[in-house]
């Protein structure tokens, strides 16, 4: 599960960088993300503390090698995906637009990985 385990860097990668930035400059971590909606500040500042802690929880999940964990992580995000798509259609804000992108690209390198994690370890089983 070498290639799943890779691609969960990326998710890694995006989640606490903008958790930090969410938590501590939310206007401008908005306008980043183009958003057009004003979210106050505490709002965002809640989001980026629990992006901050998905994020560790990921770091975690990579580093002790869970790969157990691995489809969860596709499972929750598309979740995350259904609801984004929800909040955009409610309010029309593209950051939500935004963030479904950058969602898509983690799942489809998570789930890309992960069924070629499954097919080598299905053929190992078959050759041994």
């Amino acid at each position: 599960m070498e290639r799943t385990r890779l691609s969960l860097f990326y998710l890694a990668g995006y989640l606490i960088p903008s958790g930090v930035m969410l938590l501590f400059a939310p206007r401008f971590a908005l306008k980043l993300m183009l958003s057009n909606s004003d979210y106050g500040d505490v709002f965002p500042r809640t989001a980026g503390m629990l992006v901050i802690g998905l994020g560790i929880m990921i770091v975690q999940m990579i580093r002790l090698r869970l790969s157990a964990l691995y489809s969860t992580t596709l499972i929750v995000r598309s979740f995350f995906f259904v609801c984004l798509i929800s909040f955009y259609i409610f309010n029309h804000d593209p950051f939500f637009l935004v963030l479904l992108v950058i969602l898509s690209i983690g799942i489809g390198l998570t789930a890309t990985s992960y069924i070629l994690d499954k097919r080598l370890a299905l053929k190992a089983t078959q050759q041994s």
